[in-house]
């Protein structure tokens, strides 16, 4: 029997980019094929050419400084890489849709969801106000936006993660598509809402016949949803199959070290002998509504609400739940970088009243990690810089060559070469800026670290990395941590405790052993099975 024409056709593609004289290929002779209903994963690490490979099929690459070498793409027998713009444009959202990593830079914020929507159906379809407006409700329906006439006027910050990807995927599929390239489209979305993102896309696909090129770095994402997967390295494909064959019997080297990239190990055990380091009692973080004239406060929305937390040294204490559950709130409380009620012991100190220069004595002993490193290192500071900053205010008294010695002790210490401490943040990879997240943080010897979302913005194989990095870390100098995150297998890997926050309230608190092997409440077994990938995977959690 003879097999039918593959929908798209990537051939020998070759994509170079050229900045100041310099070319430099970052796609090498890649092909690729997706049959008509079939999924194709397109997994590897940042860098490896993923999505510099899903832009070239539209042609949306920043040309002339992007050039194609070599190549052709067909999309039903067209070659799109000799279309003109014309033809291009009838092909982009009619046909071939894509959805990006990140909603919230994809939409435009100045406009409401309606107006998003209804632009694309009267552009590319040519209908009125009125039949925009239904056709846009029957989408959000599709997509599972709960009352989503109630959404139409909304503006996207008005809107959480899970719902803008949703939007997002109703714009994609407006004018019904017969491929739609998936861009890292639930990397920023907690677990059970990328379970329920996942779900979706394979309903839609399986009732509308729809082809999927499925770009990300989540190998667990690969195995729920792909067809064929396809491995790429430094710009080739080294390896593609069958999902289930490619998993269960890799061969090339590199595909074999992202299946067994995932954090492993297990924590130290929970040793309580050991000093306290930070208390809170009854934590309380309540934003006053205020309403009217006057504006007089009619109510508050309790962002943490009477939770009790003991860290003591060389242990771990992690915080989880779903994105608008009090995690960051709470931390941002306990290292009174917000204010709070209830009362909060560190080192032995009552520091609940503090207020921001009391509070400066104590402040290298108490550091912060954040999700986004590039967001949070200066891009005009060398790292040496960056690193021994806290350095200057803590420890004025050193001289300029004791202070380079403790840049260079941290830079190694974190897994860094400290003959690239005069460069800047944009010459490293995004392990290598979390690294001197750390490195920064470390510098002054704390006791405490709180790390928010430290390893979500970064590659398995990465995340793997630093989470034997903290755990290292932890035991030389009994550092302890609050490790905040929805990525419940880092946590795994990393924590002694567990609180399971939702909605300012601790759901379920107890031994990380006992929450992640014997949870007792709906959500926090709705949370497992979800990050875990179990039969059931949504336990009452629906995204409103």
């Amino acid at each position: 029997m003879m097999e039918k024409p593959p929908i798209l056709s990537i051939e020998d593609l070759s994509v170079a980019f050229t900045q100041g004289g310099t070319t430099n290929l970052a796609v090498n002779s890649v092909s690729l094929k997706i049959q008509k209903g079939e999924t194709v994963a397109l997994v590897g690490e940042s860098g490896s050419g993923k999505s510099v490979t899903a832009l070239s099929i539209l042609k949306l690459l920043p040309y002339p400084t992007a050039s194609h070498p070599g190549g052709r793409i067909f999309f039903k027998g067209e070659n799109l890489l000799d279309s003109d713009e014309r033809d291009l444009r009838r092909v982009r959202g009619n046909d071939v849709t894509m959805i990006f990593q990140e909603p919230m830079t994809s939409l435009n914020p100045l406009h409401t969801i309606e107006k998003q929507i209804g632009e694309i159906l009267q552009l590319h379809r040519g209908m009125n106000e009125d039949q925009a407006r239904k056709r846009t409700l029957e989408l959000l329906h599709q997509v599972g936006i709960v009352s989503p006439e109630r959404r139409l006027g909304a503006y996207p910050h008005q809107l959480s993660g899970g719902q803008r990807q949703r939007v997002m995927i109703a714009m994609a599929l407006a004018n019904e598509p017969e491929l739609l390239i998936a861009d890292e489209p639930t990397t920023a979305l907690d677990v059970t809402v990328q379970a329920q993102i996942l779900e979706l896309l394979k309903d839609l696909q399986e009732k509308r016949g729809l082809s999927m090129l499925f770009i990300t770095h989540d190998l667990g994402i690969v195995r729920r949803i792909a067809d064929r997967t396809c491995v790429m390295k430094s710009g080739e494909i080294v390896e593609e199959g069958k999902t289930a064959e490619l998993f269960s019997k890799p061969n090339h080297d590199y595909t074999k070290h992202l299946i067994s990239a995932e954090p492993t190990g297990k924590p130290p055990d929970s040793d309580t002998s050991a000093p306290l380091v930070l208390r809170g009692d009854n934590i309380k973080v309540w934003f006053p509504i205020k309403k009217g004239l006057m504006r007089k406060t009619v109510d508050h929305v309790k962002a943490v609400d009477g939770i009790d937390v003991k860290l003591r040294e060389g242990q771990t204490l992690g915080i989880v739940g779903e994105s608008g559950s009090g995690k960051t709130t709470l931390g941002l409380a306990l290292t009174r970088l917000i204010s709070s009620q209830g009362q909060i012991s560190f080192i032995g100190k009552e520091i609940g009243q503090w207020n921001f220069k009391q509070m400066r004595s104590l402040r290298d002993q108490m550091q912060v990690v954040f999700q986004d490193p590039f967001g949070s290192l200066s891009p005009r500071m060398s790292i040496a810089e960056i690193v021994a900053e806290g350095l200057l205010i803590h420890q004025p008294n050193l001289t300029f060559e004791e202070r380079d010695q403790l840049v260079v002790d941290a830079l190694r210490e974190t897994g860094l070469d400290p003959e690239t401490r005069h460069r800047y943040p944009h010459e490293f990879s995004g392990g290598q800026r979390q690294r001197i997240a750390i490195a920064r943080a470390i510098a002054l010897q704390p006791k405490f670290i709180m790390l928010d979302e430290p390893t979500s913005a970064l590659d398995m194989s990465v995340q793997a990395q630093v989470v034997d990095l903290l755990r290292d870390l932890q035991k030389r100098h009994k550092l302890a941590y609050m490790f905040i995150s929805h990525d419940l297998k880092v946590v795994k890997a990393l924590a002694n405790e567990v609180i399971v926050m939702r909605q300012g309230k601790v759901v379920e608190q107890g031994s990380a052993k006992q929450i992640f092997e014997r949870p007792k409440t709906d959500y926090t077994k709705a949370l497992m099975a979800a990050a875990f990938d179990l039969k059931a995977t949504s336990g009452g959690v629906v995204e409103q």
